[in-house]
């Protein structure tokens, strides 16, 4: 893997992590319920991308994500899982209202997402990154080769939905040529790229191979990649430190180990194994995002 492409994602600008901190903590009084304590917790995720996160059936849901989740909550003691459908957009409110306790969602780890609510972020602390990848774009299989540059996507229309990363990307000046429709949900963008009432669909190339792996009638532009790199991570609110932390060290250990492989090749098979070197996160990047206020070793506050 080449390391020094992995450690110059976007929001990656602190220096290596420094070791995990906690004992200190642990008994701090402040510190709410463990939320594993009755050994079962609802997990929101997504229900339409194939490969990530996915329900073919009602109740049902399978993918990477939730392969993820149920390894390293298994790992401090959480044996039962209900997972529940979230849209893009309401991630942080389902979260925030107590709807659901975590979110392995395709979430990517920002500042604004990490910084507390005080200081107008969404309150959020994220254990990850699970997975990184950068954005791609996905067209029917007819149109493949057509496009090799962000170039050819100039005058042509492209479906994103809301609250991604993804939309806001194109959102961009840099893209100003490119035209966007933004739908409610990835389903609503893949139905549209079937239905030829848009030339694309754009969002991270991870989630575009499951839609690949799901639909012979589409293919992911390889080559054609662009934007800073999503770290997906699984999200709570903050005042959690404690549970954060044990989900952290539950990740560090699932990453390094083959079952992070066999896992990622199991639901992404069409994924290529550049591109899945490039996804996995060190001990350094796990650390780095992971239970914290803002990127970086910079101390926080608990």
């Amino acid at each position: 893997m080449d390391r020094t492409r992995h450690r110059s994602r976007a929001i990656r600008t602190g220096a290596a992590g420094a070791a995990l901190v906690g004992a200190a903590l642990a008994g701090c009084s402040s510190e709410p319920p463990s939320l594993f304590a009755e050994g079962r917790i609802e997990v929101g995720a997504k229900s339409d991308q194939p490969g990530t996160s996915y329900s073919p059936h009602d109740g049902e849901f399978n993918g990477f994500d939730i392969t993820v989740a149920r390894e390293v909550l298994d790992r401090v003691g959480v044996k039962s899982l209900d997972f529940e459908g979230v849209l893009s957009e309401n991630r942080a409110r389902d979260l925030h209202e107590g709807d659901i306790q975590l979110v392995a969602a395709t979430y990517s780890i920002t500042t604004d997402r990490m910084a507390p609510r005080s200081e107008d972020g969404d309150g959020l602390d994220f254990v990850g990154p699970y997975a990184s990848t950068q954005q791609g774009v996905l067209v029917r299989t007819e149109d493949s080769g057509r496009y090799k540059r962000l170039s050819d996507l100039n005058g042509q229309l492209v479906c994103v939905w809301k609250g991604t990363t993804s939309a806001a990307e194109l959102e961009r000046k840099a893209y100003g040529d490119i035209r966007t429709a933004t739908e409610t949900d990835a389903r609503d963008c893949v139905r549209r790229l079937r239905e030829k009432t848009v030339d694309a669909v754009s969002t991270d190339q991870l989630i575009l191979y499951g839609f690949m792996e799901d639909d012979p009638g589409l293919t992911v532009e390889r080559a054609l990649t662009f934007g800073a790199f999503n770290d997906y991570g699984i999200a709570m609110v903050k005042g959690h430190r404690d549970d954060c932390r044990k989900l952290q060290q539950a990740l560090m250990d699932y990453a390094r180990s083959n079952d992070w492989d066999r896992d990622f090749q199991n639901n992404l098979p069409r994924v290529p194994k550049a591109i899945r070197d490039e996804a996995r996160p060190t001990d350094d990047d796990i650390d780095r995002y992971s239970c914290r206020d803002k990127p970086g070793n910079a101390k926080v506050d608990d």
